[in-house]
């Protein structure tokens, strides 16, 4: 779930994220807000999703934006 809740932050900020998942409802997940859905046991991946598509989040960012590779070849 730290993953869910770090996308989400990291494309919208932690205060308008958290006010999206609280209180948008997303039609993909059953017209339920992500809070909600996330609650009845959808996927966290799911609710991601379908926030991305209802936001129109471009999807080379749906798995996060581009992070530096470490030494070692691991990214942050």
């Amino acid at each position: 779930m730290s993953e869910f809740w770090r996308l989400v932050e990291e494309e919208f900020g932690s205060g308008y994220g958290r006010v999206l998942i609280d209180s948008h409802v997303l039609a993909e997940v059953g017209y339920r807000t992500g809070g909600e859905a996330l609650a009845a046991g959808v996927a966290p991946r799911e609710v991601w999703r379908a926030l991305c598509v209802e936001m129109e989040v471009p999807k080379e960012r749906w798995l996060g934006k581009d992070r530096p590779i470490r030494d070692g070849g691991r990214a942050d």
